[in-house]
């Protein structure tokens, strides 16, 4: 019985072509696995889902507004949480203490200085906080200077009623030296002016509030007219001049009796160093959503504003009341407009490398595989003119050859380069009939292509 030889196994040329195309590609993707590393560097880190807003008492203006924010932050995954606060003094002591976890907070225009607080930078002003200053008796009171030698409730400590009121007495010559100055606000202030403990009271507060209705409405207290308003945004510029309505505090009891003129600080958003850069655009798209509408007194979209703050603009919220919210930020939703933004330092490069590399690459794939054919045309050439010479014998060329032909059989490309390879063979083929003929041309046509 003839003994059965074993079939020879296919060359795995799968395997082999999967090798060639890393060693093109591979170099390639080490690239830029590289670049991306080095692009990661230069990344922002991605914002916190939480931070702390100091905001004010929860009766307050501040709180109200604050809660606002909140609700449309709650809408982007991020927890906005409300620390209350006795007013802006306090607020200001947040946003600078070492170690606060204060990042942001509301902020009477005035309080604090960029002289004494450099590392602060200003979101904008959000509306208008009127300065009321009432007096006991029939006759209005016409400067600030009248009150020397009176009680006066300036406002509790850490509020920044307290701190705008001492500043103007102190520019209008009152100080502590000339009259009594009780640390009371609010609606303790009110109450000790009705009961006769105080003779003056000053607030901060807007137009709507009960306090200031409740005044008005009181007999034996009136309400100061700042006739030198504007000497007053003068000297102090965040300070504002505005005309209150006769009745618009209220028509039916036609409150006030006149129109006043008031002189307002606004209420600014104030962030610190430690605020994340993405946050800033969050705040200032939900100030501009909740405080767009306007108020009594402000007019629909006067705010939020760059004007009538104490600390330097922020250059991102420059940028936003210059141009308007971020690209990005207008058609996409805050996670994804902040996921872009930070990836683009990662992108660019990433483009940078790829747009070469899609030139370079497909040449040098398509050289390496005519290059696994082409190589032993060499070989080819050189047996030929030994053949044709008759430098060789024939039995040695055709063991030449044989080896040629084995190892061209080993030769693996993809099917898009396999017309050179079977070109190769035709090659071979022909030689070997040269050599089989004794070096002389065999005589068949021999088809020949681009190899």
């Amino acid at each position: 019985m003839a003994k059965q030889t074993k079939p020879k196994k296919a060359p795995r040329r799968g395997l082999k072509n999967l090798w060639s195309r890393i060693l093109i590609v591979g170099p390639a993707l080490i690239l830029v696995v590289a670049g991306f590393m080095f692009a990661s560097q230069f990344v922002e880190p991605a914002p916190p889902n939480r931070i702390v807003m100091a905001t004010g008492s929860d009766a307050g203006a501040y709180h109200a507004f604050a809660k606002k924010y909140a609700e449309r932050f709650k809408k982007e995954g991020v927890e906005l949480a409300l620390k209350n606060s006795a007013g802006s003094a306090e607020n200001l002591k947040s946003l600078t203490t070492d170690g606060s976890d204060v990042p942001v907070a509301f902020l009477q225009g005035g309080i604090g200085s960029p002289e004494q607080h450099p590392g602060l930078r200003s979101l904008g002003s959000v509306y208008y906080e009127p300065l009321w200053v009432f007096v006991r008796g029939d006759k209005p009171v016409e400067f600030l200077t009248s009150l020397a030698g009176r009680r006066i409730a300036v406002g509790g400590a850490g509020s920044g009623t307290r701190a705008i009121a001492l500043r103007l007495l102190r520019e209008n010559g009152v100080t502590a030296d000339k009259a009594k100055l009780v640390e009371i606000g609010g609606l303790t202030a009110a109450k000790a002016l009705r009961a006769g403990q105080v003779d003056a009271a000053i607030f901060v507060t807007s137009a709507t509030s009960n306090t200031v209705k409740g005044l008005l409405a009181t007999p034996g207290i009136t309400l100061m007219n700042f006739d030198r308003a504007d000497a007053y945004i003068r000297l102090n510029r965040f300070l504002s001049k505005m005309v209150l309505p006769k009745g618009a505090v209220d028509l039916a009891a036609n409150l006030p009796e006149q129109d006043v003129t008031l002189l307002a600080p606004t209420a600014t958003i104030v962030a610190s160093p430690e605020l994340h850069p993405a946050l800033i655009d969050l705040l200032l798209l939900t100030m501009k959503d909740v405080h767009r509408p306007g108020g009594l007194l402000e007019e629909p979209e006067e705010f939020p504003s760059g004007r009538y703050i104490t600390y330097p603009l922020e250059p991102a919220a420059q940028r936003f009341y210059d141009k308007g919210p971020p690209f990005l930020q207008r058609f996409l939703p805050f996670w994804a407009a902040n996921l872009i933004d930070r990836l683009k330092v990662m992108i660019l490069p990433l483009l940078t490398l790829l747009y070469p590399l899609f030139k370079v690459l497909p040449p040098a794939y398509s050289w390496r595989m005519r290059t696994k054919v082409n190589r032993w045309y060499k070989d080819v050439q050189k047996l030929d003119d030994q053949v044709r010479s008759q430098d060789i014998s024939q039995a040695d060329a055709t063991v030449e050859l044989d080896r040629i032909e084995h190892a061209v059989e080993e030769v693996s490309v993809p099917a898009a380069f396999a017309a050179s390879a079977y070109t190769l063979r035709l090659h071979i083929d022909f030689l070997r009939r040269r050599i089989d003929a004794g070096g002389e041309d065999p005589g068949d046509p021999i088809a020949t292509g681009d190899a």
